[in-house]
């Protein structure tokens, strides 16, 4: 995992997007098997508040706060 604190807006082609898929895009863990126990065990912040589920449906405009590593938002390409 890649520690740093920083600020990314990540475009998307369609309406929404998973929240294990958009983490993925995210570059910050390794693989998708990392995302899915990371997700399991500590969560991420969306609009500031915890989630642990990948199937979140994330749109433009939320945003994903990683611990220790930043926040990314969605933006429409």
């Amino acid at each position: 995992m890649k520690l740093m604190n920083r600020y990314e807006e990540i475009a998307i082609s369609t309406d929404f997007i998973p929240l294990g898929q958009f983490m993925k895009m995210m570059n910050v863990l390794d693989s998708g098997g990392m995302v899915k126990a990371y997700l399991q065990d500590i969560g991420v912040l969306v609009n500031d508040e915890r989630v642990y589920q990948r199937g979140k449906k994330l749109y433009p405009g939320d945003s994903v706060t990683v611990d220790d590593i930043g926040t990314f938002v969605v933006s429409k390409e």
